[in-house]
């Protein structure tokens, strides 16, 4: 029997369920300075208002938010620059092509650090919900948080 070994950080951009239907997932890396490392680390870092962008045949995340490192002196980051995401060329292609259709986008959905310390950014294409659909999401978690309660009550 082996453990997983659970990453130390996981961070969960929770928006992204409300506001988009998660059609399909892929894992990419990131290309980081040593201080963004070290604060990702930390967990200081904010997913919730980032998005992916296609550049001449590449792909980068855009307004992800890490937190620049507390103990360094002046080589810092800037907490919201640019970051290039590294993916298999058939992966760009295919969510390239899916990008170009009518109503798909690329959201950064999870970001952690794998078993062997590098951090992966977990992105998703997506399709936006329409104000029932997130309705629907509201009644679902409700519903969801009724039922737990009902059990902690009776046992």
């Amino acid at each position: 029997m082996t453990k997983e070994k659970k990453s130390p950080v996981e961070i969960v951009n929770k928006r992204a369920t409300f506001e988009y239907h998660l059609i399909e997932k892929f894992e990419a890396g990131i290309v980081l300075t040593g201080t963004e490392i070290k604060s990702i680390r930390q967990g200081h870092v904010s997913l919730s208002d980032a998005y992916c962008i296609f550049r001449n045949g590449e792909l980068y995340v855009k307004n992800m938010y890490i937190k620049e490192y507390e103990f360094s002196a002046h080589f810092n980051h800037e907490p919201r620059r640019e970051r290039k995401l590294l993916l298999k060329k058939s992966e760009l292609r295919k969510l390239l092509r899916r990008v170009k259709e009518r109503g798909f986008t690329i959201v950064p959905y999870r970001l952690y650090i794998n078993e062997r310390g590098y951090a992966k950014l977990e992105i998703a294409l997506a399709r936006g919900k329409k104000s029932f659909d997130k309705r629907e999401s509201i009644k679902q978690r409700d519903m969801e948080r009724e039922l737990g309660r009902s059990k902690k009550f009776r046992v």
